[in-house]
């Protein structure tokens, strides 16, 4: 699989299970909801900046957005 799907898919887990909306993790991470929402179709190259960003907006660690299975 794609790393940018992986991405993505994680990214919505992780998303999901916080209870938290794209547009509520854009504000969140100062993005546009659109750009949250490419990411998680796996439609962007994010950066090691952007990575961590997710990952403290969320409360997880950065590795488990890149793992080719989700925990839980």
């Amino acid at each position: 699989m794609d790393i940018r799907h992986t991405f993505g898919s994680n990214l919505k887990h992780y998303r999901t299970q916080a209870n938290m909306s794209q547009a509520a993790l854009a504000v969140k991470m100062g993005v546009d909801r659109a750009h949250v929402s490419a990411m998680e179709r796996g439609q962007q190259n994010v950066t090691i900046v952007t990575l961590w960003h997710v990952a403290q907006a969320l409360d997880v660690e950065p590795s488990v957005l890149l793992e080719g299975k989700q925990s839980g």
